[in-house]
């Protein structure tokens, strides 16, 4: 990545330290939303964010004038930013009302930042949820986050102008949500092509509306699927996943993603999105969000040619209790060696192997049971009761 004009040396910026650098006004109209005023730090055009990456989300640390910092969720399908009722409470802030967000070099004016609840956020990706960074913020910065070392950077639309090596890639808006092509290939088939949401919240691969997938013939094209559920997944919803051949984004494929397959709508009724592009294929590249040019530039990483495993045991586990160290069995799926092992829907796993629970996080077990071929013995509570039970991982796709 390089930029025209050379780079200020960036601080964590104080409020009266901020330099004026109003941000481009939008070209897409009604497409996307208005841009918001931003100050970059002493008159610069670019900041280095330090944020964090957890289960191929992007959390960036903000700040509400001089309060103590948030870590906010990056939201491309989000139409506005907001904050959790909890946090707003907990900093003495009032939803609705204006607020200027402090990111590292970085302040930007929001006339109103709502509050925003989402269920279940901390039992999914073991972490408390205080805030989203949406398509408002998106339009207001460049944003560029590179998976691969995981760091993200601003840059001030009125001076940015990309010289890298990667792809561009022009943006559709579909009410606000930012759309790229994208090609599902299957072996000895004709490729399916569709718009997909580039959507940042997402930590999965692919989701596939099933109403494209049937449109398409995906069912019928001799692709593998089981039956498969989620909770980072609208929720635990029932579905199928399956593995494409190839997932084709312009010159970038990825061999052997693992796509799920969802009966709910990808976007608005009445819309033909196919479905949305998450994390575990935006993990491989430089992504860099150019609303204000509408353009994505993608460049690939050493993530690329990564193998997507699948769970191998049958369960869907979320985290509960003090620390999210209690992992509870969400759903279990008939047929696979946990539900052959007796493991039932409700069960804790209070061990697996000689490690405590509290020895480790979901996003741990969630990794174990995707190894092949591997033989586990778990602790189980169920009902006041411990029990040993004990399976070993084959692969379902």
């Amino acid at each position: 990545m390089k930029i025209v004009l050379p780079v200020c040396v960036i601080a964590l910026i104080a409020t009266a330290g901020l330099a004026s650098s109003p941000a481009a006004q939008n070209a897409s109209g009604a497409a996307q939303q208005d841009s918001l005023p931003v100050q970059f730090a002493f008159g610069g055009n670019v900041a280095e964010i330090p944020a964090e990456f957890l289960d191929n989300l992007v959390f960036i640390p903000v700040r509400i004038g001089s309060s103590q910092p948030s870590l906010f969720l990056l939201d491309s399908k989000a139409a506005k930013s907001s904050i959790a009722p909890a946090r707003a409470a907990e900093l003495g802030f009032v939803p609705g009302s204006a607020a200027n967000l402090v990111l590292h070099g970085v302040r930007i004016s929001f006339p109103a930042l709502p509050a925003v609840a989402k269920d279940n956020f901390a039992a999914q990706t073991v972490r408390w949820y205080q805030g989203t960074l949406g398509r408002d913020f998106l339009a207001s910065v460049i944003v560029e986050i590179d998976y691969g070392r995981q760091t993200v950077r601003l840059y001030d639309p009125a001076s940015y102008k990309y010289s890298g090596g990667g792809t561009s890639f022009p943006l559709k808006f579909a009410a606000g949500l930012p759309l790229i092509p994208a090609k599902i290939n299957l072996p000895h088939q004709k490729a399916r092509e569709g718009e997909f949401i580039v959507d940042t919240s997402l930590a999965a691969s692919v989701v596939i509306a099933e109403q494209f997938a049937e449109s398409r013939h995906l069912f019928a094209a001799h692709l593998k699927t089981i039956k498969a559920s989620d909770p980072r997944i609208h929720n635990g919803e029932n579905i199928v996943i399956g593995r494409p051949k190839e997932i084709q984004i312009g010159p970038h494929t990825i061999e052997g993603a693992v796509a799920a397959f969802s009966p709910s709508p990808a976007g608005p009724s009445g819309s033909e999105i196919a479905g949305a592009i998450g994390g575990g294929i935006l993990k491989r590249f430089s992504v860099v969000f150019d609303f204000a040019h509408q353009q994505l530039i993608l460049t690939p990483n050493l993530r690329m040619h990564e193998l997507e495993e699948e769970d191998k045991s049958g369960l869907s586990i979320v985290a509960k209790g003090p620390e999210w160290k209690q992992f509870e069995i969400d759903a279990i799926l008939p047929g696979t060696p946990a539900a052959n092992a007796g493991i039932k829907t409700g069960d804790v796993i209070a061990g697996i192997d000689e490690d405590p629970s509290a020895d480790l996080t979901l996003i741990q077990v969630r990794e174990l049971f995707r190894q092949p071929d591997h033989k586990y013995k778990l602790t189980i509570e169920r009902g006041g009761q411990t029990l040993q039970v004990s399976f070993q991982t084959r692969r379902l796709l």
